[in-house]
């Protein structure tokens, strides 16, 4: 009877610093979440690279880390190609897209004004010029973060070629950080959700091309001026769902502005027709062996992770919503509430 007193403390104890350790946790995880989604990045290229490996290991029996290098290789060379080739054309476009861009938001300010507006960009730009301080704390900010940017990018393509190279040695270790009963669960999930994101890549590399070769024509049919570099900009915002495409279309149509309105109204209509064809024709064919996520979820993730990580979480939206529906689906819905439920990409990756 005397020792049931400290007993129950120290229950009490244990329970209180279960508490504090878990909201440690969470506090540090939520200090550290531009570093984790920048793993997650660097998790992204590798499944990349080992997409490129796994092929040049089957067929040509090359060693798993001389297949890598092959891989990481390959890349760098039809990036290097691409723009050794098409790089100086690239430089002359992107100079008259810098041009175009000012000149039709000049002419959007004018109008704006014509209707009563009071010429709000004009106004805006001469509050930032007439206060130097602006300026200057401006230009320290971009300087900053164009020097983060690319220190990050650096750390995402280099910590993607270390995961890439020892896949199994990273895998193991994190799993290790789980209690033991539940390693072979985590271990499966963990599966389930890379071939759920490398089938997703797949489809998400065809509609990318696609995008950029259908507005690429569309440009080329139309006449707008910086035709290749606005293409390019347009299948590289494809991968941002739903906010890629619309941003990508501002300078594409305030260069069209620049050349006259017709021209601002045809690169309207060519961007819907050209994701209409990408909504109706070609993402039916590929989510026959891609991932498919409910639109909903990718809505909602899409803003959840941009509030939580900025520009780089928006950037990562659809990956992050890919993996996270598929360990929801594995470890909430299939496990902890029995409920038999298809996980995304299972039956494709089998097929």
């Amino acid at each position: 009877m005397a020792e049931k007193p400290n007993s129950d403390g120290d229950s009490f104890t244990r329970r209180a610093m279960i508490v504090i350790a878990l909201a440690a946790a969470a506090f540090l995880v939520w200090t550290l979440r531009y570093v984790l989604v920048l793993l997650f990045g660097a998790v992204l290229v590798a499944t990349i690279i080992r997409a490129i490996a796994q092929p040049l290991k089957k067929h040509l029996r090359l060693p798993d880390g001389i297949s890598v290098a092959v891989s990481v290789l390959l890349i760098a060379g039809v990036v290097g190609g691409t723009v050794w080739m098409i790089g100086s054309q690239i430089g002359a476009q992107a100079e008259h897209l810098s041009e175009s861009i000012p000149r039709a938001v000049s002419l959007l300010d004018s109008w704006l004004g014509t209707v009563g507006l009071h010429h709000p960009i004009e106004s805006w730009i001469k509050h930032i010029g007439s206060d130097n301080s602006i300026i200057v704390a401006e230009f320290g900010g971009w300087l900053s973060s164009l020097t983060v940017s690319f220190a990050s990018l650096l750390i995402l393509i280099f910590g993607g070629i270390f995961l890439a190279a020892q896949p199994r040695f990273y895998g193991i270790g994190a799993i290790k950080l789980i209690p033991p009963e539940g390693r072979a669960l985590i271990g499966e999930a963990m599966e389930e959700s890379a071939v759920a994101l490398r089938l997703w890549l797949k489809g998400q590399i065809v509609a990318m091309v696609a995008i950029g070769v259908l507005t690429w024509i569309g440009f080329m049919i139309i006449g707008v001026q910086s035709p290749l570099v606005l293409a390019i900009i347009a299948g590289v915002l494809e991968f941002v769902p739903y906010a890629g495409p619309i941003a990508s279309a501002i300078p594409a149509v305030l260069v069209a502005l620049a050349q006259g309105p017709e021209f601002a109204v045809w690169t309207i209509i060519m961007y819907v027709v050209v994701h209409h064809v990408e909504a109706y024709i070609l993402q039916p064919m590929v989510q026959q062996w891609a991932v498919d996520v409910p639109a909903v979820v990718m809505l909602f993730a899409l803003l959840a992770f941009g509030l939580l990580f900025g520009i780089v979480g928006v950037f990562f939206a659809a990956p992050l919503a890919v993996v996270t529906y598929v360990l929801v689906k594995r470890l909430y819905v299939v496990e902890l509430l029995d409920t038999p439920t298809p996980i995304p990409g299972e039956t494709k990756d089998k097929a």
